[in-house]
């Protein structure tokens, strides 16, 4: 695969050895069928964080979410996610962001669509997501500084809910999915706490449950504006009713003072889920104690 690399040392060493996170971007050709059945294949922008002096690692692939208006999909920038992306490099693992087709610097056409309205198709939308994380899992297992077998997915909103839908294929090489906030068709304007077609939401949740091997922990906001708190428990007891490994944590409402929509916790509120993502990463066979080289980072 072609790759493009700006790779820029950011200047974060750890005083005690030298060690820096390095952020490189890559184009990553990736394939994605949308709910009517058309394919899409281009390359799209990832970036990748590491440590620099660790020789192999851990990959951990972070999936970003969807603007509630189409308008704003063309003006996102490169999806980083660098303050949460160099934290789980701190984790242990080489971390990689996709800005998946149509968002921002990739561009393209809209693959993800689900509809609009109360006329919805899920699974067709998180489905064509969930192709292009697979493109990006495949371009992960083949750098030469990655454990190929030891992969965790992490996505928040609608890039939880395709997290989702990846843990449900049961990809080669991937061990644990973290899921902040995952799902659609909310509006926090015009639709605070209730998403179009919840009940169509619980069905997919449902079907990912009944194949989906490994552990996920999902982590939702009391406040959350796009989906409110009731919804969100319901997906998950969906999901478990097919004996899928699954743990809810109910975060606590995001301050005001941070913005008062605990759909933003991932990014704004580190300290409410930490902890329990460390202990997930430590039930699952990963350290969560931090590299000691990266501990500054």
């Amino acid at each position: 695969m072609k790759n493009t690399l700006l790779a820029c040392l950011l200047g974060l060493a750890c005083a005690a050895s030298g060690a820096k996170v390095v952020e490189e971007v890559a184009d990553v050709p990736v394939t994605a069928v949308d709910m009517y059945g058309k394919s899409v294949t281009q390359p799209i922008k990832v970036t990748i964080f590491r440590d620099d002096e660790a020789p192999r690692a851990p990959f951990l692939v972070l999936s970003h979410g969807r603007p509630a208006n189409p308008d704003e999909f063309a003006t996102m920038g490169r999806q980083r996610f660098s303050e949460n992306s160099r934290y789980f490099v701190t984790q242990g693992f080489v971390v990689l962001v996709p800005t998946r087709i149509g968002y921002g610097p990739s561009r393209g056409e809209d693959v993800e669509t689900t509809g609009s309205g109360a006329r919805r198709n899920y699974l067709g939308g998180f489905a064509a997501a969930a192709d292009e994380t697979v493109g990006v899992i495949a371009y992960a297992r083949a750098l030469p500084y990655v454990d190929a077998d030891r992969g965790v997915l992490v996505g928040q909103s609608f890039g939880g809910a395709a997290t989702m839908a990846v843990a449900a294929r049961n990809e080669p090489g991937i061990v644990a999915a973290i899921n902040f906030a995952g799902g659609g068709g909310g509006n926090p304007i015009t639709r605070p706490g209730d998403p179009w077609r919840p009940d169509l939401l619980e069905k997919t949740f449902a079907a990912y449950g009944q194949t989906a091997k490994v552990p996920s922990l999902w982590l939702y906001s009391e406040n959350d504006k796009f989906f409110g708190a009731v919804h969100p428990r319901r997906w998950f007891e969906a999901y478990q009713r097919g004996q899928a490994d699954a743990s809810f944590i109910a975060l606590p409402p995001l301050p005001v003072e941070l913005g008062d929509d605990g759909h933003k916790s991932f990014l704004r509120h580190p300290e409410a889920w930490r902890p329990a993502v460390e202990a997930f990463l430590r039930r699952t066979g990963f350290r969560s104690e931090g590299s000691e080289r990266t501990r500054g980072l």
